[in-house]
């Protein structure tokens, strides 16, 4: 009988069956193999740690074995062979360096340089054996902090090795050889021997190798007689020559001086009354050029434009340069400088300076078909290493010299010519109101007669009706350093935001007569080591900014300039001779008010063969010191002057037609454009803010 579905048994529980663990099959087999997995796995970690203690071996006695062939006999020696600088012509020309220094005895060297030396460049020197580890470490750590590599941590004796025997190559291999180079010095000198090799092989700016050479050339003394200030000063120089020059940046020289004795002071060497007497020293240097051989300083100016291409444009140091004992090919013609350094000698040329100083000037002459510098002049009087070169380096307003870069040459893109008839009368453009300096108005002059005359107001007419913007982009083609702030009217007269240099306006022309191409200046053909293998070249390409026909009718008008207008005093006799005169006047301010007189004076010319610039002017102008000339007068001279005796012997030429029989006065423009009295700006000229209009004032021009 079936048992209910509802059925549960209510008697003792019924036990279970008692089950038997299956173990599998092949578990005991594993627990065998484990013992054997481990004994192979730490026999072959054996070998592993065998193996890199053979490679360890092997690895030492190959690093000792490159130790011991790191030769120190070199720091017995002097600095490499000084850098040449060769003309275009493939001769040797300038040196910029000499390679002989003059060792000092350390007792001869004071403390007081010794330890500042110390102070500032190695703290724990007398502490580690060539390399500090605890100075690597905090470098580490402040430039971990900081986010950058401020700190190298390099000893001395790091330094020293690396000047003497390595390459200014940033790798990893170059900091281990450097690292054992020092330990090996600090294996065979003692501190005081280190330290004088140091200081006799360290570079101290201004081409001058050693203690010995930098306390004449700074100090013109003995180095036993440098006084504490001094001392800083020259220990402030090695980390940055060029940065830290008390001649090309007297404030910062002055404030690396004053970190260099507050240094002292925290290390113990000087006690507080001695660091304050210090820090109140103000620099006093000794001016000129240090002695060297015939060829040292020789062509100053253009070897400064050299070196600073050379480190702007092919990333040299001033270190490689001065003692890499390389072979700078350069395009220096010797009879253009020559002719420049004579100019430049004759004060007759130059108006008179008042209290005791004189009116500075820079020249540039260039090769308008290739774009190589001829020749630079940077200065009046003596030459200064690595000094302010006025020829390069200046930034000054351009005044009237800008009118055929921003507009009459764009205007002749455009379809004006030279009889082209332009508006001279009273204009308020935007709240922009040229005046010229004659005060007249002229009504409707040509096109040749408002340039040759160098007019304000048809000018910056004319720039109104071209539009500022093709002006701005023409120049800007040119070289010209532009920036959005210079699209205004006073571009005309050469109002700029940065102002230029001769060396940038000298290329600008060049556009002329080289029939419309610009090649960029420079200064290097190629750069050569000692064996002969090329480090740097020159690859400069011409690039095309206007028709030829355009260029020469430009032509035309600046030797209409030089002929009958401004230019007068810049015609070289006997050769066509084309150009621009230009003068800014003084500021508008309450120091120069009722003052009649100039702030910069401008001649900018060429012939077929070179392109010069010459600019005039003081380097402070104040209420005393001002130009009462006009770039028609002595600018022009010079370059008259420069020029002549720069071209003498040459065969004369003339500018290149390339129409054949085309003259521009016969050239009818097209859509000649009516003149008519422009009272509201174009609609490319915005209405003007009150700060636009306040710089729109700068550049007036006189001439």
């Amino acid at each position: 009988m079936d048992k209910p579905k509802s059925f549960q048994w209510k008697g003792e529980p019924i036990a279970a069956e008692p089950t038997i663990r299956q173990v599998p099959a092949e578990q005991p087999a594993k627990r065998r193999r484990r013992p054997r997995f481990r004994m192979r796995f730490r026999i072959r970690l054996r070998y592993v740690f065998l193996a890199m203690f053979v490679l360890a071996l092997w690895g030492a006695g190959a690093g000792w074995k490159w130790y011991q062939s790191l030769d120190i006999g070199k720091l017995a020696l002097p600095v490499a062979a000084p850098t040449e600088l060769l003309d275009v012509h493939g001769k040797v020309a300038s040196v910029v360096s000499v390679a002989k220094t003059e060792p000092v005895p350390i007792d001869k060297i004071p403390m007081s340089l010794r330890h500042a030396v110390v102070a500032v460049e190695d703290k724990r020197f007398d502490d580690h054996s060539g390399v500090d580890l605890t100075g690597i470490v905090r470098a580490a750590f402040r430039n971990a902090k900081s986010g950058a590599s401020a700190e190298g941590g390099s000893t001395i004796t790091q330094q020293l090795a690396k000047n003497v025997f390595l390459t200014g190559e940033k790798s990893f291999k170059r900091k281990i050889t450097e690292a054992a180079y020092a330990i090996k010095i600090e294996a065979a000198y003692d501190k005081d021997a280190i330290l004088g090799m140091y200081l006799n092989q360290i570079y101290f700016g201004e081409g001058q190798w050693g203690v010995a050479r930098a306390a004449k050339r700074y100090f013109g003394k003995s180095v036993q007689d440098l006084t504490l200030p001094e001392s800083a000063l020259l220990a402030a120089l090695p980390k940055a020559p060029s940065r830290y020059s008390p001649y090309r940046n007297p404030d910062l020289a002055l404030e690396r001086r004053n970190l260099v004795l507050a240094m002292m002071r925290d290390e113990g060497y000087v006690s507080d009354a001695e660091y304050r007497a210090a820090k109140a020293e103000p620099i006093q240097l000794r001016q000129g050029n240090a002695e060297g051989n015939g060829l040292l300083g020789k062509y100053g100016s253009f070897a400064d434009a050299v070196i600073d291409e050379a480190i702007d444009r092919y990333g040299f140091t001033e270190r490689d340069l001065m003692a890499g004992n390389l072979k700078i090919y350069t395009t220096l013609d010797p009879t253009v400088q020559e002719a420049m350094e004579k100019t430049y000698q004759d004060d007759g040329l130059f108006p008179a300076g008042a209290d005791g100083e004189r009116p500075q000037s820079g020249a540039v002459i260039l090769n308008p078909h290739t774009g190589g510098v001829r020749g630079i002049v940077g200065q009046r009087g003596e030459h200064v290493f690595r000094g302010f070169n006025r020829a390069t380096q200046l930034t000054r307003q351009p005044g009237s010299t800008f009118k055929p870069l921003a507009v009459y040459a764009p205007a002749l893109m455009q379809g004006y010519n030279a009889e082209s008839a332009l508006y001279d009368g009273p204009l308020d453009i935007g709240g922009y109101r040229p005046e010229n300096i004659d005060g007249q108005s002229h009504g409707q002059p040509s096109l040749r007669d408002a340039l040759a005359h160098s007019w304000n107001v048809p000018a910056v007419w004319l720039l109104n009706e071209i539009g500022v913007t093709t002006g701005w982009s023409f120049a800007k083609k040119l070289g010209i350093p532009l920036t959005a702030e210079d699209k205004n009217l006073s571009l005309a007269l050469g109002g700029l935001s940065h102002g230029v240099s001769p060396l940038q306006m000298a290329q600008a022309f060049s556009a002329f007569p080289a029939l419309g191409k610009v090649t960029p200046a420079h200064t290097i053909l190629r750069i050569e080591n000692a064996e002969g293998e090329v480090l740097a070249e020159a690859k400069e390409e011409a690039a095309s900014v206007m028709p030829a026909g355009k260029a020469f009718e430009m032509t035309q008008l600046l030797q209409n300039v030089v002929s009958d207008g401004t230019g007068k005093k810049a015609a070289i006799s006997g050769r066509p001779t084309a150009g621009k005169t230009g003068t800014t006047q003084l500021p508008d301010t309450p120091e120069f008010k009722g003052i009649s007189g100039a702030k910069d004076a401008w001649f900018v010319g060429y012939t077929p063969e070179l392109v010069g610039a010459v600019w005039l002017g003081y380097d402070r102008t104040d209420g005393s010191h001002y130009l009462t000339t006009s770039g028609g007068e002595y600018p022009a001279m010079i370059f008259q002057a420069m020029m002549s005796a720069a071209l003498q012997g040459e065969p004369v030429s003339a500018f290149k037609n390339p129409g054949g029989n085309q003259h521009v006065q016969n050239t009818e423009p097209k859509d000649e454009p009516k003149p008519v009295k422009q009272k509201e700006p174009k609609k490319e000229q915005k209405k003007e803010t009150g700060k636009e209009k306040r710089k729109n004032n700068k550049g007036k021009d006189k001439h």
